[in-house]
């Protein structure tokens, strides 16, 4: 029986267990199957949803893709997929890119034309924490932050307060541009509500701003609200919309906004290093992400819920979380015990013992990211079945188990 058919019984759980032999320190990327004991462990991955693979019919039409000379605008794959994108954000025009943190720096390079011109994020934004400065670093753009909410969004009279009404003074930068996160990643993958957006249009439309929305899981959020993704992205000026996470697709992200727009980010495209030449290979990926795979987003979202009752229910308690705050495909949680830090966790949730094996059957790896704020970080995709899922919450309570009888031992 292979170790993909395994399924593990919860009887198979042990009331007692033997203190684990300590290894070396757990590197928390994918690692190759481990053998114990002439058993396959079984790895499930949770660390992101950037670990999914194409799968055969999304390889198939890469391989059979029709491609051009992109740059010179002769790619017939990559002209279809961004009139798809274009068609589904609700906008005039799409430019397909290599990347999320080149598409956001393009949209931030072409909404502020001058360098010394600012920005207003928030504090726990992607863009401001996860892409090394590019905006200040390459497009010589200065930006203030607002107070991330657990929601993801940010008080509005405290965006208007950070709006500069200075300009020409030569002492201050321009305001020009506010960006915003949806779904959004710190806070656990949660989805902006719609009146915040409108809410913010208005002050930006009042104050003669743009909007561009870092919309890398856009489409995980529109899956939870229900709604098709241009009911969303109408209240922006511009989305950069990730293919390579829930979407399956092996490169790329879908920048959208108004033609004129588009054309700009072109040439911003081009001086980056984004001009790829036949990339109808990996626009053929694209189409099939847009056409096939956005539907299946939910079925993420119920295994993290799935997951993240689970934790909640665990007998003995170590898990800590609001399930109100479980939206999309991203579970934050804490440990209850600060005995536990979340680092020893994911080495704990990432290594396999003998007395594991033991007890269920086989060994599971669990790749979990420890994150902000001493939480713990799980992501769902397309790579993880309800199998794995149930792999996943038998692990947990195995470690939960384990600690308790170390607490036991030591007091």
């Amino acid at each position: 029986m292979s170790s993909k058919t395994l399924t593990i019984p919860a009887r198979l759980l042990r009331d007692r267990f033997h203190k684990p032999r300590r290894a070396g320190p757990v590197r928390l990327y994918h690692r190759s199957p481990q053998v114990i004991a002439g058993r396959t462990v079984r790895t499930v991955d949770l660390r992101s949803d950037t670990v999914t693979k194409p799968g055969a019919v999304m390889r198939r039409a890469m391989a059979e893709a029709e491609v051009g000379d992109n740059v010179f605008g002769e790619d017939p794959t990559v002209k279809d997929l961004q009139k798809i994108a274009a068609d589904m954000f609700g906008m005039e025009a799409a430019l397909y890119v290599p990347s999320g943190t080149m598409s956001n720096l393009i949209a931030v390079m072409v909404h502020c034309r001058e360098r010394g011109d600012e920005m207003i994020v928030g504090d726990l934004s992607h863009i401001h924490v996860y892409e090394q400065g590019g905006s200040a670093q390459i497009a010589g753009v200065h930006s203030a932050t607002v107070t991330t909410l657990g929601d993801g969004t940010f008080d509005l009279n405290q965006l208007t307060s950070k709006i500069r009404h200075d300009y020409p003074n030569p002492h201050y930068p321009r305001s020009r541009l506010i960006c915003v996160e949806n779904t959004h990643n710190i806070q656990g993958g949660r989805v902006l509500p719609l009146s915040f957006l409108q809410e913010l249009r208005s002050v930006a439309d009042e104050f003669g701003l743009a909007v561009h929305m870092d919309g890398a899981r856009v489409m995980n959020a529109a899956v939870a609200l229900g709604i098709q993704p241009s009911v969303i992205l109408q209240h922006c000026h511009s989305v950069s919309v990730c293919l390579s996470k829930g979407l399956g697709a092996p490169v790329g992200t879908m920048l959208g906004g108004s033609k004129d727009f588009i054309q700009r980010a072109v040439r911003a495209c081009k001086a980056l290093g984004g001009g790829m030449r036949q990339s109808g290979i990996l626009a053929a990926a694209g189409k099939i992400a847009l056409s096939d795979m956005i539907g299946r987003l939910e079925e993420d979202h119920r295994k993290a819920r799935s997951f993240a009752q689970a934790l909640l229910q665990c007998d003995p308690p170590l898990y800590e979380l609001d399930l109100n705050n479980v939206e999309t495909n991203i579970l934050r949680f804490r440990l209850q015990d600060t005995q536990m830090s979340s680092v020893e966790f994911c080495e704990r949730m990432a290594g396999v013992d003998e007395e594991e094996v033991k007890a269920l059957g086989q060994g599971v790896q669990v790749l979990m990211f420890p994150h902000v704020g001493g939480s713990v970080r799980a992501v769902w995709h397309l790579g993880i079945s309800e199998e794995d899922t149930q792999l996943a919450i038998l692990k947990a309570q195995f470690v939960a188990q384990q600690h308790k009888l170390k607490s036991n031992r030591i007091s």
